[in-house]
């Protein structure tokens, strides 16, 4: 029973993560934010600069981004500088790969069964 329980406690943490990154990425600024911090780490005041967004406005959308593991911010002075962290991306691939392979096997299968009944005199229909 604890095995099943633990099992089903891992399920859960792994679809909240799912949710929290896909959540954190269905905002345009928060994955242009992320496209930025690819190039490197960026204080939050630069991340800043090119939106038409208050510097609090920012700071909530890195907030986001941290509790999906994306980015991390670490105080540097009186700086904060933050850090894009691609393993938190793992799970969503997981789930993504997963999900390609599952569909591209149905469509395959659907392929072949339109092709092997066009074949026929007639038509299938």
């Amino acid at each position: 029973m604890n095995i099943v329980a633990e099992g089903d406690t891992l399920n859960r943490m792994v679809e909240q993560n799912l949710d929290r990154v896909f959540r954190a990425l269905a905002d345009p600024t928060r994955r242009a934010i992320l496209d930025r911090l690819a190039a490197g780490e960026a204080t939050v005041g630069h991340l800043s600069e090119p939106f038409p967004l208050t510097f609090a406005a920012v700071s909530k959308h890195l907030g986001v981004l941290e509790r999906a593991g994306l980015v991390t911010r670490e105080a540097r002075g009186r700086e904060r500088v933050c850090r894009i962290d691609p393993a938190a991306l793992d799970d969503a691939r997981a789930w993504l790969e997963f999900h390609e392979r599952f569909w591209a096997e149905r469509l395959d299968a659907l392929d072949a069964l339109v092709r092997a009944g066009s074949g026929k005199p007639g038509g299938s229909r």
